[in-house]
């Protein structure tokens, strides 16, 4: 029988051993021994600290398996904000991007990138102190996320410990890493069909898989996820100075952080052209998703003086692949009903596998789309994964029409209700006008409770249609009156689950400002301008109060959204949806005022644009508003002062004369990525 000593030492050799082969894996790619000789490893260790518990350690590789479950996540600020990557959709944005890093820096010499795969995962930040993992989170808003600590060392390729390599510079006393977890494909299948064999809702996609399987409660759950991650930069770094992009990527190699080897250096924009057609040729073959590259300038020093717009660095760049394409049948077109009313008209097609996800419906927007495309029900049609995630119907395929196709009209009864549909002047949407319809206040109802809102935790989908359905809730305020008792009228509430419910429901009393803001479902107030407010103001009540003059005089905040915002607070039903929420309790924080960024995005911002021709998604009075609302000067002629000439349907002679001065062109479709 072996002494408790050598038993100890055991331990901790094999401790160190697998920590070691994680790091010969995971960060240089580089394994010393097969997978089935680091299994057994793992479990000649696992027996040992079963059979040995006094010699048990949370810093055992073995703990990864998970951590008491959690109530709710924490929310945590992040130091330095994640900030979101301009995204360039062909090669000619590319070559944009490039001569204005040029004309900003005032250089001419060839600029180095570094380029990485655009991975299809969930951004997470990990803070490393002193070398040891501290705290993890995603991304969230850029500003605030959420902690998931427990559920990202779960993870094997992330070290709990840095490395302290000896050719790399010493391990920073504080260092926040930004990393995408995702899933392979491979292990994303074998997932599903455990999942399809267990009776349990399959994932649409390995970036869903990834991000609801980092979204635990409980660890242990997350532990039996196959989730990787790759890291790609840092946030804070208090420790050794750098001089290159690239310097940084090496080093947390060598701190055992996993680098996606694809990784290269471009020496100049050709460079980086052919590393995009080269990742794009091999894309089909990779074990993961990737929708495009990521370009950064290589030089810090660079990345300081280009510095960062409204949401994005000005030194980087998100290249994106075209969408993923196929072709199937249009069976049929039927209309949804949103929580504003309106009617989105939503096609059925035949199965299709697209991009490792199977499509059967896809958005068609409004009637003006159906008709600008000629979409017929019956046509076999071209569908494209749009950012490879929202489905969308790209074109008809006329040829083989055989005459039994037949157009859609959009119906003059609300399906959900019966009430009267109509289209208001220079609106592209039809609307139900029934305020009392069933599917506005579920949607409502959906938007009070979302993430990105209220956060009510567990009021889903399935959930709220009952409410409604039985009359218990018409309002966000009758949640707030719901008992336990009301509850287990519901099938399948047992004592617990309702009683969690309704611990939840109460805890969103005292929301964040902008979260409230939001959650209102305040048109034209997303949740970045709520935020905006929410800082500008400081409180409900100051921004209730103001007048349409002290809203236009918030930077973001254009005549339309002034306009919205008045409108709002002088409804009585909203003004009787406040009162009554006020009076459940619910009380939003006041917020802390100069965090948040300016609104206007920093692309649109100085420039001179002219519109011509038909947009199908909104109206001109309505682009140019959202365009004045970015900072840009709208003008009704093209001259050689204009720097962008947005074109839609059926252009006029604008274009030909824009072409002539050499004037940027953008089609409807890069409009509107392009606004903020």
């Amino acid at each position: 029988m072996k002494s408790q000593e050598a038993v100890r030492q055991r331990i901790d050799e094999l401790r160190e051993l697998i920590r070691y082969h994680n790091y010969r894996y995971y960060a240089l790619d580089d394994p010393e021994i097969t997978d089935a000789e680091y299994d057994e490893l793992f479990r000649e260790l696992q027996a040992l600290e079963k059979a040995y518990p006094e010699f048990a350690s949370p810093d055992s590789p073995t703990a990864r398996v998970g951590f008491p479950p959690l109530e709710a996540f924490e929310t945590f600020e992040h130091p330095v904000p994640m900030l979101s990557l301009e995204n360039a959709m062909d090669e000619g944005e590319m070559v944009e991007f490039h001569q204005r890093v040029q004309k900003l820096l005032g250089v001419t010499e060839p600029i180095v990138y570094t380029a990485e795969p655009k991975m299809d995962g969930l951004a997470v930040e990990i803070l490393y102190e002193n070398g040891r993992l501290v705290r993890a989170g995603t991304r969230g808003d850029g500003y605030r996320g959420e902690d998931v600590t427990p559920n990202v060392k779960t993870i094997r390729a992330i070290p709990w410990s840095l490395y302290a390599h000896p050719e790399a510079p010493p391990i920073p006393s504080v260092l926040t890493v930004r990393c995408e977890v995702y899933m392979n494909r491979q292990d994303f299948h074998a997932l599903n069909r455990q999942r399809e064999a267990d009776g349990e809702p399959v994932f649409a996609n390995p970036r869903n898989a990834a991000a609801g399987s980092l979204r635990q409660l409980d660890s242990s759950i997350t532990a039996r996820r196959p989730l990787k991650a790759y890291c790609y930069g840092v946030g804070v770094l208090e420790g050794p100075a750098f001089q290159t992009q690239w310097d940084i990527l090496n080093a947390m190699k060598r701190w055992g952080l996993p680098v996606n080897p694809l990784s290269r250096l471009c020496d100049g924009l050709a460079a980086a052209l052919d590393y995009y057609r080269d990742l794009e040729a091999r894309r089909a073959d990779l074990p993961y998703e990737v929708d495009g590259v990521v370009y950064k300038v290589n030089r810090l020093d660079w990345q300081e003086r280009l510095g960062e717009k409204t949401r994005s660095p000005r030194w980087a760049i998100a290249y994106k692949f075209p969408a993923h394409q196929a072709q199937t049948r249009l069976r049929d077109i039927q209309v949804q009903v949103g929580r504003t009313g309106v009617l989105t008209p939503v096609a059925h097609l035949e199965p299709v596998p697209l991009a490792g996800v199977v499509i059967r419906r896809a958005t068609l927007h409004n009637m003006d789309e159906i008709a600008r495309k000629d979409i017929r029900i019956g046509d076999h049609v071209v569908v494209q994964r749009a950012g490879d995630v929202i489905p969308e119907v790209v074109r008809p395929l006329v040829e083989k029409r055989d005459g039994t196709e037949r157009p859609f009209t959009m119906p003059a009864q609300c399906p959900a209700c019966g009430g009267p549909v109509v289209r208001l002047t220079g609106e592209a949407v039809h609307r139900c006008m029934n305020r009392n319809c069933p599917a506005q206040i579920e949607g409502a109802l959906r938007h009070f409770a979302g993430r990105e809102a209220m956060n009510i935790e567990g009021l889903g989908k399935q959930i709220i249609h009952l409410l409604v359905e039985r009359g218990m809730v018409t309002t966000p305020a009758d949640l707030y009156r719901l008992t336990e008792a009301d509850l287990l009228k519901l099938p399948g509430f047992a004592e617990k689950s309702a009683q969690n419910l309704i611990q939840a429901i109460h805890k969103t009393r005292r929301p964040e400002l902008a979260s409230f803001l939001y959650a209102l479902g305040i048109p034209l107030v997303g949740t970045y301008l709520a935020t905006v407010l929410a800082d500008r103001f400081g409180s409900f009540e100051a921004l209730r109060a103001a007048r349409y003059e002290d809203l236009i005089a918030v930077e973001g905040v254009g005549d339309k959204v002034a306009e919205s915002i008045r409108r709002y607070f002088e409804n009585e039903d909203n003004e009787k949806l406040i009162r009554d929420l006020f009076e459940a309790g619910v009380r939003p924080k006041e917020a802390t005022a100069g965090k948040t960024p300016q609104a206007a995005d920093e692309f649109w911002k100085g420039k001179t644009v002219v519109l011509t021709g038909t947009l199908s998604s909104m109206t001109r009075e309505e682009a140019t508003e959202r365009l004045r609302q970015a900072g840009a000067r709208v003008s009704s002629s093209v001259s050689a002062k204009t720097d962008v000439l947005v074109v839609g349907e059926k252009p006029g002679s604008k274009l030909q004369k824009a072409r002539a001065l050499g004037v940027a062109v953008m089609d409807e479709e890069a409009f509107l990525k392009h606004l903020p």
